[in-house]
């Protein structure tokens, strides 16, 4: 027993000595063997100010004015600037005129990290090599600072100022540590960041700290916490930087989360990820080449696979190809009435107009490339179409659709589709369709239910503007139609023939136009049907901006009247959603009874000129009208009065 005291005491005792003999050195020697140590570790100049010993909270020394240099290349200003900061020393160490750091606190520190286009950056740190092989100033290398080891890094109130490539971001109050008490294990890191009144939260887990530190890639658990959702990393990442893992995304808000990561104003239509989920593989080279593979995300309520390469620059290029099952890409087409209305019916619904509701296109500046897209179903607001393939390329705010195959409404829509927002909106559609259905199409694009039926034809189309009303009020181009066998609700043209064309239904087995548009007026001159027993033409003008129309049905019958014909005209005018149809008495009789009105009024100018005759003596010539007759005789009854007057 007394034995074992003895021990206990010795030690306390060597314990004692070892502690005593530590701060029996004097305070700057010891700040500038710290400053030497760090310096050897980090293959960086470091200096201190005024050093003194601290016995609380952990044994060691408390420096002022703390100084880590940057590399040549990354300029002239540290590193790291703090106005004081304190290290926890292992004793034995120092007493050896060495250090093992225990743990450092830096408090209000100023921390620059800088990487260029070579992919260099400054938290890569170069060690002397050859160290003691004779030759003066030794070369220096890339490898991990030897002997580094920490049970705790404490950095809090920092400002971090980071500059790549890209630009440099600022970013004031954080709060960092890192546990790394085994220079052969892994590293825990975290950090507290508040980037513009977002906060941030980081967590990683290094399994090989001086590889990464030494600019190599090292394998690396990284959480990224936010407003809006947090990113998951777990993979290889290096310092240059370079990665190569998995990532999963669990955005609930991704205007919050990108709002945190310095992308202020982001605001996706519903559909292409205001909420985001899902896993994606990625690599990323010191070049700036992003490759992303294995991508199967959900995006609000649609769910997709794709592929990607992007170079990354201040605007990247993306080729990509995106697939899925359905997509539901509402949101870009943002309802193309007020009120979820678009036009009018036969029903009668009310509107008020094509929508006003800006469009913002400013994403077509956000990057440029090829986007290809592969999908089983497109829904496009109130419009419902099957098996899509289409590739959208996109230079300089102008997007190019070309839709290779667009399946729906029982039949095939090709050619482009082009959105240019370089000098203001304008869009332009140049297509062509065949077996169309008629009626759902309509309906669904217009909210017009008369017309039944398949259709091909194509349109070629400009506008311009900022708003829905806008582009369809400034819409310009021509295009041709052809349809049949089909209805049109609302109207019987066999049923005008007995003076009344209004409610019914007209069967049709062909038709065919050809339209201009200018100033969003559409006019046709040259519409045909072929009705079962008749014929019909048609010839008018519908404004598509203002959504109301003035155009003339006239239904022939060539076997009335003893066959010499008979022409019914149908005027449809007014508001797409309170059309009004009528006969239109003016055209019946222009059209039917041009050769009886031209008797009748050939019978009317003979009875006045015969009375004309009987009563002033003024005969009417042939071709001579009545006025010119009685002038011509007034002037010479004139003539003749004033020769009487003479002959007197």
């Amino acid at each position: 027993m007394r034995l074992i005291w003895k021990t206990l005491g010795f030690l306390a005792v060597l314990l004692v000595l070892l502690v005593g003999g530590l701060f029996l050195l004097p305070a700057d020697r010891l700040g500038k063997l710290a400053a030497d140590q760090l310096s050897k570790q980090l293959g960086r100049p470091v200096s201190m100010g005024e050093a003194r010993i601290a016995i609380w909270p952990v044994a060691g020394i408390e420096a002022a004015n703390l100084t880590v240099a940057n590399p040549g290349w990354a300029g002239s200003e540290p590193m790291l600037t703090a106005r004081a900061a304190s290290f926890g020393l292992d004793p034995l160490s120092a007493l050896r005129g060495t250090f093992a750091f225990r743990s450092i606190a830096i408090d209000g520190p100023t921390l620059r990290l800088t990487s260029d286009a070579q992919g260099r950056a400054n938290w890569t740190f170069e060690t002397p090599s050859g160290a003691g092989g004779g030759q003066g100033g030794g070369a220096r290398s890339s490898a991990a600072p030897a002997g580094i080891t920490l049970d705790r890094l404490s950095i809090t109130r920092a400002t971090l100022i980071l500059t790549g490539p890209g630009g440099t971001t600022r970013i004031e109050n954080a709060d960092m540590s890192v546990q790394w008490p085994d220079a052969a294990g892994p590293m825990q890191a975290e950090a507290r960041l508040d980037k513009d009144g977002h906060p941030l939260r980081v967590s990683a887990r290094i399994e090989a700290p001086r590889a990464l530190l030494a600019g190599a890639a090292a394998p690396v658990a990284l959480t990224l916490g936010m407003p809006g959702g947090d990113i998951v990393f777990d993979g290889a990442l290096g310092a240059a930087p370079e990665a190569q893992g998995r990532v999963r995304l669990n955005l609930s808000d991704t205007a919050r989360a990108a709002a945190a990561l310095g992308q202020v104003g982001l605001d996706l239509p519903e559909g292409l990820g205001r909420k985001v989920s899902g896993t994606l593989d990625l690599t990323l080279t010191r070049a700036g080449q992003l490759a992303i593979r294995d991508a199967a995300l959900q995006l609000d309520g649609n769910r997709v696979t794709a592929a990607a390469d992007i170079t990354l620059a201040a605007k990247p290029r993306v080729n990509a190809r995106i697939e899925a099952e359905a997509l539901d890409l509402s949101g870009l087409a943002g309802g193309a009435a007020e009120g979820g209305s678009r036009g009018g019916s036969g029903g009668g619904s009310a509107a008020s107009g094509w929508s006003t509701t800006p469009i913002d296109a400013s994403g077509l500046a956000a990057f440029d490339g090829e986007i290809g897209l592969v999908a089983g179903s497109v829904t496009l607001g109130d419009m419902s179409f099957g098996a899509t393939r289409a590739l959208m390329t996109v230079e300089n705010s102008r997007a190019v659709f070309d839709l290779r195959e667009l399946r729906g409404y029982d039949g095939l829509l090709t050619g482009q589709f082009v959105a240019n927002n370089r000098g203001g909106l304008s869009v332009r559609a140049n297509l062509s369709f065949s077996d169309l259905a008629l009626r759902p199409l309509l309906t669904d694009a217009m909210g017009i239910d008369r017309f039944s039926g398949p259709a091909d034809g194509s349109v070629n189309l400009l506008g311009s503007g900022s708003s829905i009303a806008a582009i369809m009020a400034s819409l310009s181009g021509d295009g041709s139609l052809r349809a049949g066998p089909g209805r049109i609700e609302g109207i019987d043209l066999e049923a005008a023939l007995g003076g009344n064309a209004s409610g019914g239904t007209t069967i049709f087995d062909t038709g065919t136009a050809t339209f201009r548009v200018d100033a969003g007026v559409l006019r046709n001159d040259d519409l045909a049907l072929t009705l079962p027993r008749l014929r019909a033409r048609g010839e008018g003008r519908i404004d598509l901006g203002a959504q109301r129309l003035d155009y003339l049905f006239t239904v022939l019958d060539p076997r009335a009247r003893g066959g010499r014909g008979l022409a019914i005209p149908v005027r449809l005018k007014g508001a797409w959603q309170a059309v009004s149809i009528r006969v239109d008495a003016g055209e019946l009789i222009d059209q039917n009874l041009a050769e009886e009105r031209d008797k009748l009024e050939q019978q009317a100018r003979d009875k006045v000129n015969e009375a004309i005759e009987d009563r002033l003596g003024v005969k009417v010539e042939e071709g001579q009208s009545v006025e010119d007759a009685l002038k011509q005789e007034l002037e010479k009854r004139a003539v003749d009065g004033i020769l009487d007057l003479l002959k007197r």
